[in-house]
């Protein structure tokens, strides 16, 4: 009898067991950005939000139909190349991965974004040139401001704020670096600011000597840049060294202490960028998102851990308000729906831009990235 009593013991544990496992569902989410190479430090930031949202995602203990939801993160390193993120995208398609958090370049999202259509995965990508979501993915969502937004209001603080009168114009050739470069340009001869200088480089280069002479030759009020710190850091330190005093401008790529860091330049930088969202520490859900993040990972996010924490989230509300982990049930839901996030409201037009998003002019203090305005 002792016997038969142990194995039906064993028998009911086992059952427990199995029904503790089918209470459960694991959800895969891919997430792909440059964690290695010059672009590292924002890839890394992305990383981490990711990892901070699912890990408070999981303590939640979400269910659907019953079961609690399990989040998984597939980490994927793109390196920025976007050969390599067509690589990534076709592993995370083969995974049969439902839905992705990344690329973070916009050179990498144009190729890749076409391999997840093709697969049905769900994208929320924070890349900002305009011509990502005209290509009719209805799978793909932008979870930052586009090339649009952050050179033409750059271009408005400049002239507006900074009295800029002249600008010389440099970018990297990436699909980002010529998109904010073009969309600066564009704002700039509207308000009547002058281009005196136009060049270019590549995202992989280290010396600007040639460039910055010609720069320095047409004497302009400010330069602009459109590319990434790895490249922003090295040109600001050899435009002082050369003379050029004049102040530095960007978009979002060169909004990170990573430019400081690379400039290698004690004091004042002057130095003026420009990233989507509103100012994170003036709202209560910003502050408590910084607390958390600088308790778990010992540093301050950079420039799209906001972004990319809410993309997780938003995922995951998808997913609890249509209680599924159907891609195209997520996608109509994404599609009419709204959330209101750390970095702001999520709500998307036709072509899955956001409806709206602020803009905010940042600059530096020491290494810090201090938001000044609004806009």
């Amino acid at each position: 009898m002792k016997k038969i009593a142990l194995n039906l013991l064993v028998m009911a544990a086992a059952l427990v067991a199995a029904g503790a496992s089918q209470a459960q569902e694991r959800v895969r989410i891919g997430f792909m950005s440059p964690i290695t190479g010059p672009q590292a430090g924002n890839g890394v930031d992305n990383r981490d939000a990711v990892q901070l949202a699912i890990k408070e995602l999981n303590a939640k203990g979400l269910k659907v139909a019953g079961k609690t939801i399990q989040f998984e993160l597939d980490i994927n390193d793109d390196t920025a190349d976007p050969r390599q993120g067509v690589q990534v995208a076709q592993t995370l398609v083969d995974k049969k991965v439902k839905f992705v958090l990344g690329p973070y370049n916009s050179g990498v999202t144009m190729p890749a974004s076409r391999v997840f259509a093709d697969g049905g995965v769900v994208v929320f990508t924070v890349a900002s040139n305009p011509k990502i979501t005209t290509q009719g993915h209805n799978n793909l969502f932008r979870i930052g401001a586009t090339d649009n937004q952050l050179g033409a209001k750059m271009a408005a603080y400049a002239g507006q704020d900074l009295k800029i009168k002249t600008v010389a114009v440099i970018d990297d050739r990436t699909a980002y670096g010529q998109g904010v470069a073009q969309e600066f340009s564009d704002q700039a001869k509207r308000m009547g600011i002058k281009i005196v200088a136009k060049e270019f480089t590549t995202d992989k280069a280290t010396d600007f000597s040639s460039i910055l002479t010609a720069v320095r030759a047409a004497k302009p009020d400010a330069v602009f840049y459109g590319g990434y710190s790895s490249q922003a850091g090295p040109m600001l330190r050899q435009m002082r060294s050369l003379g050029i005093t004049a102040p530095l401008l960007g978009g979002d790529g060169i909004c990170s202490s990573e430019t400081a860091t690379l400039s290698q330049i004690a004091g004042e930088l002057n130095v003026y960028c420009t990233q989507g969202g509103s100012i994170i520490d003036r709202s209560d859900k910003g502050k408590k998102f910084a607390e958390r993040y600088r308790a778990e990972f010992k540093r301050d996010p950079l420039t799209y851990a906001a972004a990319f924490y809410d993309g997780a989230y938003l995922l995951a509300s998808a997913i609890e308000a249509t209680q599924s982990t159907d891609p195209k049930k997520i996608i109509e839901h994404v599609a009419k729906g709204s959330y209101a996030g750390v970095a702001g409201e999520y709500s998307y037009d036709a072509k899955h831009d956001l409806r709206s998003s602020a803009v905010t002019v940042f600059t530096f203090k020491g290494k810090d990235v201090v938001a000044l305005k609004s806009l």
